[in-house]
């Protein structure tokens, strides 16, 4: 029984790799600048089209720019829609059984 768990576990852990990797190669392709606003600083991945956040600070905006390219995966998976390949990164929606 161990062996079943091993086998799930390192999918899940396989999967969670995938998705850790192209959100690192999207952050690492966002362009930041400082614009005049109540959150001065402002953050996108022209590669994800939506995808920006802004923040109090440099970090916050780059936290927040994580969780929003998170969001996108989640809605583009749910939604079918095409997720371009970032850097070599790739995310397949799973088949369906």
């Amino acid at each position: 029984m161990g062996g079943i768990i091993n086998v799930i576990s390192s999918g899940a852990a396989c999967v969670l790799d995938m998705f850790c990797e192209y959100i690192q190669a999207a952050i690492s392709k966002a362009i930041y600048e400082v614009i005049n606003d109540d959150e001065p600083y402002y953050g996108e991945v022209p590669d994800l089209k939506g995808v920006w956040a802004t923040g109090n600070t440099m970090e916050e905006c780059h936290e927040n720019l994580r969780m929003a390219i998170e969001d996108w995966i989640a809605f583009s998976l749910r939604f079918n829609l095409p997720i371009p390949v970032i850097e070599g990164q790739a995310i397949k929606a799973p088949a369906e059984a």
